[in-house]
């Protein structure tokens, strides 16, 4: 029982984290997308540029922000360490399975030779 007091607990803290660095990635994309525009607009920096690059900039932050997104809130939530028993439990039985049908067809053609 103890153990999985300690696994859950193990689980909560790592998630916690998982969050805690994402919304750190959220506020920095925000202060830093507010300092992209503010250096392109005000401070004329890119202005022999004939693009807005602080756009291109602030949408490669904000798609890489989604991606971090995902796997905190989706990937990770689902494929955790009961997916991953669940997985490798559901392999083994298949693996078993083959053997004992391997199995039974060697007893079968042995018994037939006889």
């Amino acid at each position: 029982m103890e153990k999985e007091v300690h696994e859950q607990y193990e689980y909560a803290r790592r998630r916690l984290r998982q969050k805690k660095i994402l919304y750190f990635h959220f506020v920095l994309f925000l202060l830093g997308s507010l300092f992209l525009f503010i250096a392109n607009k005000f401070f004329g920096f890119g202005e022999g540029t004939t693009q807005n690059w602080c756009i291109w900039g602030i949408t490669i932050w904000l798609f890489l922000f989604i991606l971090h997104f995902i796997k905190v809130y989706i990937t990770d939530r689902f494929m955790n360490k009961k997916w991953e028993r669940e997985q490798i439990d559901r392999l083994v039985a298949l693996q078993q399975k083959r053997i004992s049908r391997l199995e039974s067809s060697i007893n079968e053609e042995n018994e037939n030779k006889i």
